[in-house]
């Protein structure tokens, strides 16, 4: 069972979290900010125990043991542009990333666009949907799931996933980690605003993919070139001969 206190105990930010939902189950954490206009503050964060219908990237099926791990969203609201969208996406899977390095001393990889790796492993990955009105995109939710105390995932796999209880050789407290993981994401929020490129550059050292060879896949089409860089939006920026490509999204592998 999740403990409430714990976890507000730990929490160390002004907007963040500071209106907390907690549910035993819901179909999708991310469709139930974006689409349930009761919960519409600046800052809320939905965690639920179980999603019966949670998700991934390209509709896929993100399954978590209930009770045993993180899954949780994040309601951001304002105007927002597509650059400053994916700038946030990074700042989500860094705040992950920096909260492991810290409370369990992980090496940490990030893998484009949003996947959190620990020895090769998946142990969190990220999914940003955004609702807009008019021309404008209003609100942003940020989808976390994060494999904490989840002791093994049978079936086959692209990444083969991990938890931090099967690297740290121990059951940890998720109230920790979560208020953790908050502290720094909103901490990663105001230097997309003020800071972006520190955001780059903290993103870009846990990156071992830059400068490889990879292949991206998008929908039907297959790239294959030198993961280059990202730019300044967090694009990547693909090599192809003497060509360069910025691409949007994809599921990128290293050849």
């Amino acid at each position: 069972m999740f403990n409430i206190e714990e976890f507000d105990i730990k929490l160390d930010t002004e907007f963040i979290g500071r209106n907390f939902i907690y549910c035993d189950e819901v179909d999708s954490t991310n469709t139930m900010l974006l689409t349930n206009n009761e919960f519409n503050r600046d800052g809320t964060v939905l965690l639920a125990e179980y999603q019966s219908k949670g998700r991934g990237r390209k509709n896929r099926t993100w399954v978590s043991n209930a009770g045993q791990n993180l899954t949780f969203s994040i309601l951001l609201k304002g105007d927002f542009k597509e650059k400053k969208i994916n700038l946030i996406n990074l700042a989500s899977s860094l705040s992950v990333a920096q909260s492991l390095e810290t409370l369990y001393q992980f090496d940490v990889e990030l893998k484009w666009p949003n996947d959190v790796l620990v020895n090769k492993k998946k142990i969190a990955g990220i999914l940003i949907e955004s609702s807009s009105k008019g021309n404008k995109i209003n609100k942003i939710v940020i989808g976390i799931g994060i494999n904490v105390n989840q002791p093994n995932f049978p079936g086959k796999y692209d990444i083969q996933p991990t938890s931090v209880r099967k690297e740290f050789k121990a059951i940890v407290s998720r109230e920790k980690l979560l208020s953790d993981v908050l502290n720094n994401f909103e901490n990663n929020l105001q230097l997309v605003k003020d800071a972006p490129d520190k955001i780059l550059n903290d993103w870009r050292n846990r990156c071992k993919m830059i400068g490889g060879k990879v292949k991206i896949v998008m929908d039907d089409k297959v790239k294959v070139g030198l993961f280059d860089d990202i730019d300044e939006s967090g694009f990547l920026i693909l090599k192809i001969g003497d060509k360069v490509e910025k691409i949007h999204y994809g599921d990128v592998s290293l050849r």
